[in-house]
């Protein structure tokens, strides 16, 4: 019998829903306190994942989200960052 891979599952920090960590966008705050977006999704750091939902991007920046799961405040370039990421891919 094979092996099946298992897929790895992280929860949206605005929605609550476990999705697959590929298809959502994480954000870092590392050591130093630095707040970024990780494409590669392994930098070092505490991590939090927001899916690509448009209502859920709209509850991350309006709840300031970021904000309260790192415990400090976030620039608005990140959220502006974060938006613009989307809309990207979206097109």
């Amino acid at each position: 019998m094979p092996k099946v891979k298992k897929i790895p599952l992280r929860q949206c920090i605005a929605c609550r829903e476990a999705k697959e960590k590929k298809a959502m966008l994480r954000v870092v705050k590392n050591a130093e306190g630095k707040v970024f977006l990780d494409f590669s999704g392994k930098a070092s750091g505490r991590g939090a994942y927001i899916c690509d939902n448009p209502a859920c991007i709209a509850k991350l920046k309006k709840g300031k989200l970021l904000d309260k799961v790192f415990s400090c405040r976030i620039d608005e370039g990140i959220y502006a960052a974060i938006e613009e990421e989307y809309f990207g891919r979206k097109g």
